[in-house]
């Protein structure tokens, strides 16, 4: 999710309008709308100091506003929230155990249902000593080319083609 997309987010969970926003952090009333929607649309970029200057305003981090750098650990925590904002990913535990589960909500939940469980099987088959290490990952970094559990396959099995 971009910056812009996340500012919009949370400006409406904070109940705030563009107008309100942009004045609180500095604009002038007659354009702090204008400015905020330039912004959410992606027309423009907040400079470090505006992200700063909305992140404080909006009671949030500005790793929460910034695209996620996944390489860092916060980044990475900043990345499953917004999936938990977007995709209904939930944290959660069984037996005690750490897991992340999907909430079960609308059409979000089937299409990640089905994504997750053609990786899954696809991881299952790996671990199993199915397919190699090579064809696993062939699998996931072309994903959804080589997917053929159904919905996402865009090319037929390989045994189907011999």
């Amino acid at each position: 999710m971009a910056i812009g997309e996340r500012i919009r987010f949370i400006r409406n969970l904070r109940g705030m309008t563009q107008k309100y926003l942009g004045t609180i952090i500095g604009f002038p009333e007659k354009t702090a709308d204008v400015r905020m929607a330039q912004y959410e649309s992606g027309t423009r970029s907040p400079k470090a100091d505006i992200t700063e200057a909305l992140a404080q305003a909006l009671g949030v981090s500005t790793s929460a506003l910034n695209v996620p750098d996944i390489d860092t650990n916060v980044g990475l925590m900043h990345t499953l929230f917004a999936l938990e904002d977007l995709r209904g990913l939930r944290i959660d535990s069984i037996d005690g155990e750490l897991c992340i589960r999907l909430e079960k909500r609308g059409t979000e939940y089937i299409n990640m249902y089905d994504m997750l469980s053609a990786w899954r099987a696809e991881a299952e088959k790996y671990r199993s000593g199915e397919i190699t290490k090579e064809e696993y990952d062939r699998w996931r970094y072309n994903y959804p080319k080589f997917d053929t559990s159904g919905q996402w396959a865009k090319v037929p099995p390989e045994d189907i083609l011999e």
